[in-house]
């Protein structure tokens, strides 16, 4: 058996070891969400004690629903655009660029961390039109190795809560004026969801702290020019959340009535 690979992260790139292992638990469940199996080999190369993330195969759908939603929303601009580019902002140890597999007309960016980076160096395969960047998504200065020319696709799963609101929108403008046309599809916090962070296990854990919070998508629209609104909701309203199981429901029918802890999270979808 090949020596396993030590991993030693706080902080925010921590969390993507507790996102991770979620999706690699749930490859083993008799009904997968996700069904990544990429994921399930990976976790097994790697040398952590995953107790710490708090992820347990009974909560594992409240990350890979998510990951579900969001694979069939770049399924749907892929398919319209077969020659775009792709930023997956925040990737960590996501797999999405293996689950989806993109035609050869994709240019796909994973980008993250140096130290997160140099772990996917380790544990992933290389890919044709695939590349990795090492850098904060925030350094405006890796946007010198995309391309101007293509439709591009910019994701952000469990992103936008760790930025502070000055460098989210300064992010978010900088795609805008960057590509030529495109879409914007990322999840937030609500400030009810913020101040709540202390009841975040995987955030608390990981010693990371959330900061941006965005209520409505007027709060993005009016900070980045040029965004028309495709698609705002509850994780509840998303139709992967039919699929888990019964306890998650009812939570979800109990929040849903009240305003304020339906969109405590939310998906938002622009195009530009």
């Amino acid at each position: 058996m090949s020596e396993k690979l030590h991993v030693d992260l706080t902080g925010a790139p921590q969390t993507m070891l507790a996102t991770f292992y979620a999706k690699a638990l749930d490859a083993d469940l008799p009904n997968p969400i996700l069904g990544d199996r990429f994921a399930k080999e990976v976790v097994d190369r790697i040398d952590y004690d995953w107790r710490k993330t708090a992820i347990t195969a009974a909560n594992s759908p409240s990350v890979t629903t998510r990951s579900a939603h969001f694979d069939n929303w770049a399924r749907q601009f892929l398919a319209v655009n077969p020659d775009a580019l792709v930023l997956h902002l925040g990737c960590g140890l996501d797999t999405r660029a293996f689950r989806l597999d993109p035609g050869p007309g994709v240019e796909w960016y994973d980008v993250d961390y140096p130290d997160v980076i140099r772990l996917r160096e380790q544990l992933f395969g290389a890919r044709d039109h695939y590349h990795l960047i090492a850098a904060s998504v925030t350094d405006p200065s890796w946007f010198a190795e995309i391309p101007r020319t293509r439709p591009t696709l910019m994701i952000g799963e469990g992103l936008t809560m760790y930025l502070t609101r000055d460098d989210g929108v300064a992010l978010l403008r900088r795609i805008v004026d960057h590509a030529p046309s495109g879409e914007l599809q990322f999840d937030a916090f609500s400030r009810l969801g913020i101040k709540s962070q202390w009841m975040n296990a995987v955030v608390r854990r990981a010693g990371a702290t959330l900061h941006w919070a965005i209520d409505k998508p007027d709060d993005v629209i009016e900070a980045v020019p040029g965004l028309r609104l495709l698609s705002w909701m509850s994780p509840f309203d998303s139709t992967r959340f039919s699929d888990i199981a019964w306890y998650y429901r009812l939570m979800a029918a109990v929040m849903t009535p009240i305003p304020a802890l339906r969109y405590m999270a939310q998906y938002h979808r622009y195009a530009f």
